[in-house]
């Protein structure tokens, strides 16, 4: 046998132990390789199982809602191309673990349940004493806004270059495994403002980047291996997760020693620019 065929016959019987292994792999509650940067829960004040890299406040500052541009270009690649939910949803969890603001719901579909149990209410529909009256609504004292400046997928050369230097089939099943690697990078932005006054108080740019190996999806082919094709959306779901928590965690820093802006003789009171005549 030549080393080229003993070279050959190795390769495949790993790959093939390695698909057989995944297929035989058990379903894990909680693996901690399912997770995303925003993990664990939160009640109240209490955070449970939080990544211990999220900023943290001993103080709330306040509340606060979160306001989606759905209209963006970015909201419907997120939403439409990755199948991902809305950037609202991971961030009220980093917001409530964080202990920095109380979350007030301000969504559609959130605030569209909440009316239809006040028209239950006042159409005497709803119990005696369920309390659905007037004037218990809390305002939302800050706005915060997320933005995704852009999230790449870009195919990288060096499996490939790895696979040319091994002769035949060898060659050709290592430049597949490797050729398939891809590094996702995702650039996101949050700005909070004020919403009595409209003033933007802090502003932060989050990234991350992560590489994986899609190895059986170029064996396997696209729509092989068992669905592991889906797999390519997961990877970038967990890189703008990051990168949400890299810019909340900025804002969060920025904010603790927050020194509100001044300008002589008030604010929107004509500034110190002045038009030419």
């Amino acid at each position: 046998m030549t080393p080229s065929q003993t070279t050959r016959i190795s390769v495949t019987a790993l790959l093939a132990a390695l698909a057989l292994t995944a297929c035989q792999s058990p379903i894990v509650m909680g693996d901690p390789n399912a997770k995303t940067a925003a993990t664990g829960a939160a009640g109240g004040a209490t955070a449970v199982g939080q990544n211990t890299a999220l900023e943290h406040c001993n103080e709330t500052l306040g509340t606060i809602s979160l306001v989606e541009n759905q209209g963006a270009g970015w909201y419907s690649i997120v939403t439409g191309e990755y199948k991902l939910p809305p950037t609202a949803n991971l961030l009220r969890l980093m917001i409530q673990q964080s202990n920095c603001f109380v979350v007030v719901e301000r969504g559609r579909a959130g605030m569209h349940a909440m009316n239809r149990e006040r028209e239950l209410m006042a159409s005497g529909e709803s119990r005696a004493g369920s309390d659905f009256g007037k004037g218990q609504m809390v305002a939302s004292d800050y706005a915060m806004t997320p933005e995704v400046n852009f999230s790449a997928n870009n195919t990288g050369g060096i499996g490939g270059a790895i696979g040319g230097l091994l002769p035949g089939t060898a060659g050709r099943l290592l430049g597949a495994v490797g050729g398939s690697a891809k590094t996702r990078e995702a650039s996101v932005m949050l700005t909070v403002v004020d919403n009595r006054s409209g003033v933007q108080l802090a502003a932060a740019e989050g990234s991350a980047s992560k590489t994986d190996y899609g190895a059986f999806g170029a064996l396997f082919g696209g729509s092989g291996g068992g669905g592991l094709s889906g797999y390519n959306n997961t990877p970038q779901g967990k890189v703008l997760s990051a990168a949400f928590m890299d810019a909340y965690n900025q804002t969060v820093k920025a904010l603790r020693n927050y020194k509100a802006q001044q300008v002589k003789g008030g604010l929107g009171k004509g500034g110190k620019l002045k038009a030419g005549q």
